[in-house]
């Protein structure tokens, strides 16, 4: 082998949640654990060594009032990076950030095409609106179009019923959710309150965002089918907010939400007990910040997940789900250094010290 200009990272590299190896190498962007041939070592970086985080739920592309332009895309992006978050699941964008795709310094994302929703049941400017007769069709355009996701509107505020309710029949989201399977994608869906879960696990769905609406009915039906929920704890904190916003025109909605607020710790705990898969993920864009994943992690924890189970939600366990590697040999060389065991305190994840993305340090 000619010399290669290779990236030592030392201490302590936590290959899994109890697998902790010494020291690995990165050449070419890719990750070894044995020293190259004629390597020629040009810069160090030492610490505890984590894979580069996962949000589950992020939304690069969007703000409150819809699609960004290309520039703004690029700063949330880079919020996220700066935040350890070097995998990005994108549940739902009505931006194009493809060209994102190219470029090795910001985060992968791996995205879910545009939200599906029902005519005028979801926020102005984010999803397809549609009705049910046509949801099949739309689920296999963004199935060809995302990487491997589809994202539905599962339940939203019905004005004339005043609360949250369903958006879609049983036999359409049947056909919808089988389509996406053939065309060998998997579906989420956004859903809030109780009525909209036993049929969407019935029908297959693969995973549920923020899941407030679990109860001891729904929970052992998740957890029998191993349905993911990914809880976004940061947003629900907004959702006495929200209530007191709509008090006056939708007074049951408000009621409704205050509810599921606050019972949110016990929800994610009791679906967390019953072997639900709960990963991390913080609604970043829309009306919420990004760079948020240590606070959610730190939520999980407040819910009562263990540390080293809510670290793994964000690292090693969340990139298995996704189908992307953690710290193996050969794998991107996308990792993110602490000075302090994130195992033994997962506030640590709010500091990083190094960022590493493909090979290269970039924070």
């Amino acid at each position: 082998m000619s010399d290669h200009v290779v990236l030592h990272v030392k201490g302590r590299v936590l290959v899994g949640p109890e697998e902790v190896r010494d020291e690995l190498w990165a050449v070419d962007g890719r990750i070894t654990y044995e020293r190259p041939p004629g390597a020629v070592e040009t810069v160090g970086v030492a610490g505890w060594v984590l894979p580069g985080l996962v949000d589950a739920h992020c939304h690069v592309g969007l703000d409150q009032h819809g699609p960004v332009d290309d520039e703004t895309s690029e700063k949330q992006a880079l919020q996220d990076r700066e935040a350890g978050t070097l995998l990005v699941r994108d549940a739902g964008s009505p931006s194009d950030t493809r060209w994102i795709d190219a470029r090795e310094d910001l985060p992968k994302i791996i995205r879910a095409g545009r939200h599906i929703a029902r005519t005028r049941r979801y926020i102005r400017n984010y999803a397809h609106e549609i009705e049910p007769g046509d949801l099949v069709a739309y689920v296999a355009r963004e199935a060809r179009r995302g990487d491997g996701w589809v994202k539905l509107v599962g339940d939203w505020i019905d004005r004339e019923v005043g609360d949250l309710s369903p958006c879609w029949p049983r036999g359409e989201v049947e056909a919808a959710i089988a389509e996406a399977h053939r065309l060998g994608a998997r579906v989420t869906a956004h859903c809030f309150a109780e009525d909209s879960l036993r049929d969407l696990v019935e029908a297959g769905i693969d995973c549920v965002e923020h899941a407030t609406g679990l109860t001891e009915d729904t929970i052992p039906l998740f957890a029998e089918r191993g349905v993911a929920i990914v809880p976004t704890l940061v947003n629900i904190a907004t959702f006495p907010h929200l209530a007191d916003g709509g008090e006056a025109k939708f007074p049951v909605w408000s009621a409704h939400m205050r509810r599921l607020h606050a019972r949110r710790y016990d929800t994610v705990r009791a679906a967390y007990d019953a072997g639900i898969p709960v990963f991390v993920g913080t609604d970043a864009g829309g009306s919420m910040a990004h760079g948020l994943v240590a606070a959610e992690v730190a939520e999980l924890v407040k819910a009562g997940i263990p540390p080293v189970d809510a670290l793994s939600a964000t690292a090693w366990r969340a990139r298995t789900w996704l189908g992307r590697p953690v710290l193996e040999e050969g794998a991107p060389a996308d990792l993110v250094v602490y000075e302090e065991d994130p195992r033994a305190d997962v506030r640590a994840l709010a500091a990083p010290s190094r960022i590493v993305l493909n090979g290269r340090i970039v924070g």
